[in-house]
C-alpha cells in the first residue's frame, strides 16, 4: 500500500536476524533473538522520525516489529521488519495519511503527533492520544531514570516531582496556580527498556 493512502502502519526498516550465539543457532522465537530485534527497531525509529530523543518520547509514535514464523524460519527466512504506528487510545491506532519520515523535524509534525490525553495521569480515563485529537493534558517533558533495578512507583514519583512541577509552572499563566502530573514506567515497561518518566500539564 502506498503511504499516501489511509493506513495505520508504515514500514521504515528491514534487516536480517542474527541468531547465532557462541556458534549455536537459536530459533527465531528465542528470547535472545527477539530481544535483539526489540532493540534494533526502536533504535532505528529515531533516525526515521527525526527530532531529539525527548521529542520522540513525547510523541505517540512507536515502533512495532515482526519476524518469520518458526516454519518460515526453518525454510530459510531470516528477516525482521520494523513498522511505525501512532497510539490513539488504549486499544486503537491512529489513521495515517502520509509518510511519517522526518515528521518530528517540523513544528507541525511535533504538534500533530505529540502525546496528549483527555485527563491527567492520575485520573480515570487517562490514555495516550495524538494532540491533533485530544489536548486537555499534554506530555511536556521527560526525566531520565537511572539504575539497573526497577526503583518502584514511590521512588519514581519522588524523582519526578520537582522537575515536573517546574515544567508545569513554566507553562502556566499563573506560576502560583497550576496543575501537574507525572507518568512513570511500571515494572514491565522498565524491563522492556523504558527508563524515563513523562511530566504532564493541562493545555
Amino acid at each position: 500500500m502506498r503511504c499516501r493512502g489511509r493506513h495505520t502502519a508504515q514500514t521504515f526498516a528491514v534487516g536480517r536476524i542474527d541468531n547465532v550465539v557462541d556458534g549455536h543457532l537459536l530459533t527465531v522465537d528465542s528470547e535472545r533473538v527477539q530481544q535483539r530485534v526489540a532493540r534494533a527497531c526502536p533504535e532505528r525509529l529515531g533516525t526515521f522520525l527525526g527530532g531529539s530523543l525527548e521529542e520522540q518520547r513525547l510523541s505517540v509514535l512507536r515502533a512495532v516489529w515482526f519476524t518469520p514464523t518458526l516454519d518460515d524460519a526453518e525454510s530459510g527466512q531470516d528477516w525482521f521488519r520494523c513498522d511505525v504506528v501512532a497510539v490513539a487510545g488504549s486499544d486503537r491506532l491512529a489513521v495515517l495519511r502520509s509518510s511519517l519520515e522526518g515528521v518530528l523535524t517540523t513544528p507541525k509534525g511535533r504538534e500533530t503527533w505529540g502525546m496528549c490525553a483527555p485527563t491527567g495521569p492520575d485520573d480515570e480515563g487517562f490514555v495516550h492520544m495524538p494532540c491533533a485529537q485530544e489536548d486537555a493534558w499534554r506530555a511536556v517533558s521527560v526525566v531520565a531514570l537511572s539504575g539497573r533495578r526497577y526503583p518502584g512507583a514511590a521512588r519514581i514519583t519522588a524523582v519526578g516531582r520537582e522537575p515536573c512541577q517546574d515544567a508545569a509552572r513554566r507553562l502556566a499563566d499563573d506560576p502560583l496556580d497550576y496543575q501537574w502530573g507525572l507518568e512513570g514506567p511500571d515494572e514491565s515497561q522498565w524491563a522492556a527498556g523504558e527508563r524515563f518518566l513523562r511530566c504532564w500539564a493541562p493545555t
